[in-house]
């Protein structure tokens, strides 16, 4: 098995038709043919169920194109990094990141680089906190931005200088839409939205004793996907400040809940990783960044 085998069989996993994987890697369809074969050979698993014009995955076509995935991103990143170790004005940076406003604090950071490092490149995926440090752990990515303070026995991390604020996405003309803020008690009884990490670790933690009273009507890990469906009516989203559109045009509304709940917001990698040059010039300029704001706060207050 070779990663060329492996970008063949990716294509025709996305593509689900011979024909069109083979034009899309420039190859002829007899080669694609021969080249699935022996990896199934290869394998002793079949990983393909094929159709009249079409093919789709078995299951352990399915586990295989995880894997793959995996091997073919990391042979990517590795080739692009040797490619860029003497580049003094270029590089790749690889993110993961959660769904938080501060991202706005990382893009700025990037746009700074970028004016002193034009050819510099950035690559990102999104997710929860499971998704990205999965990543992360595989060397997939050299930062993740998490919801979280992270375990300092496997991650090193810096602190974003602000934290998230908790609140209710409420359609605007729901009773609730009237309070400057929800409590427990005003959420007990509605159906709620909430990400898995949070109804199971901060929303806990906020409830205390009157946990049991919320009732988690369904879970997602994006938040603009939940907030479709306030808007249709069908319950309160619970997520952080400044991720849905709440202007006057939105029908929906955010309120912070009461008492106050914050969550950290961190930039994490991996204690064992070793930095391309990109990345040490990144983290080297956003250290100096939140010190210098973290600073200049202390001084104001």
């Amino acid at each position: 098995m070779d990663i060329r085998s492996l970008r063949y069989f990716l294509a025709a996993a996305r593509e689900e038709n011979m024909t069109r994987a083979a034009e899309y890697l420039h190859v002829t369809q007899p080669t694609l043919s021969r080249t699935l074969h022996t990896l199934e050979d290869e394998l002793g698993k079949k990983l393909f169920v094929r159709h009249s014009f079409s093919i789709s995955l078995t299951e352990e076509g399915a586990l295989l194109r995880k894997r793959a995935e995996d091997l073919v991103g990391m042979a990517d990143k590795i080739e692009q990094e040797f490619l860029t170790l003497d580049s003094t004005d270029g590089g790749d940076l690889y993110f993961g990141l959660a769904e938080t406003r501060r991202i706005q604090k990382l893009a700025e950071q990037i746009r700074i680089l970028k004016n002193t490092c034009p050819n510099l490149r950035w690559h990102v995926t999104s997710g929860d906190t499971e998704q990205v440090t999965e990543k992360l752990d595989k060397g997939l990515l050299d930062f993740a931005v998490l919801c979280d303070i992270p375990d300092s026995r496997k991650y090193e991390y810096l602190v974003f200088p602000e934290k998230d604020t908790w609140g209710a996405v409420i359609r605007a003309d729901s009773p609730l839409a009237s309070k400057t803020s929800v409590t427990v008690q005003d959420l007990a009884g509605h159906p709620l939205f909430a990400s898995e990490q949070a109804w199971r670790n901060d929303i806990p933690h906020w409830a205390g004793a009157m946990m049991p009273k919320l009732h988690l009507e369904g879970s997602f890990r994006l938040s603009y996907n939940a907030s479709l469906f306030v808007r249709e009516g069908l319950g309160v989203l619970l997520t952080f400040d400044g991720i849905i559109d709440t202007s006057k045009e939105s029908g929906l509304v955010f309120r912070p809940l009461s008492p106050v709940l914050e969550t950290p917001v961190c930039l994490i990698w991996n204690r064992s990783h070793s930095f391309t040059p990109a990345a040490e010039r990144f983290l080297c300029q956003i250290r100096t960044a939140f010190s210098l704001q973290v600073t200049s706060e202390d001084s104001v207050s």
